[in-house]
């Protein structure tokens, strides 16, 4: 596990990326080389960040054929706060759907709802993204913002 740089410890920021219930902005290339960014909702565990989406997604082809990656999580309304690192990402099968369930849980309260309907259905198959950081970083920006607020 890489050091925690920053504003905060890694109590601090292990705190924060439990409770943070915004996406992750994932940063990766494309095999022709470009660029591409998305957001995946995650959880936080074990010192990496554990996410779902589909297998067919285009991002799963472009981390099997590039696995480093850049990420971001962060608030959404000031004070701004966050971390952000690199960090090399792992594809693997959501066994049971059961990450994309635990994620479900964590962003929607549940799978009582429509979307869960379409994601859980047994057709589609979903895959298990999980980011080991190499880098990361915190800041928070709460009293330089102060009276922005």
């Amino acid at each position: 596990m890489p050091a925690w740089n920053g504003a905060w410890s890694e109590a601090e920021a292990t705190a924060y990326l439990e409770d943070a219930t915004v996406p992750i902005r994932l940063a990766c290339r494309t095999p022709d080389g470009g660029l591409w960014m998305l957001s995946l909702w995650f959880r936080y565990r074990d010192g990496a960040f554990h996410c779902a989406t589909g297998a067919d997604a285009d991002v799963v082809e472009y981390l099997e054929a590039d696995s480093g990656v850049a990420f971001e999580v962060s608030d959404n309304d000031p004070p701004y706060r966050g971390v952000r690192g690199a960090g090399t990402a792992t594809v693997d099968p959501d066994e049971g759907k059961a990450l994309l369930e635990d994620l479900l849980e964590r962003y929607l309260g549940g799978t009582d709802n429509a979307l869960a309907d379409r994601l859980l259905v047994d057709e589609r198959e979903e895959v298990h993204v999980r980011i080991d950081p190499t880098r990361l970083y915190t800041w928070d920006f709460g009293e330089r913002m102060a009276d922005a607020v």
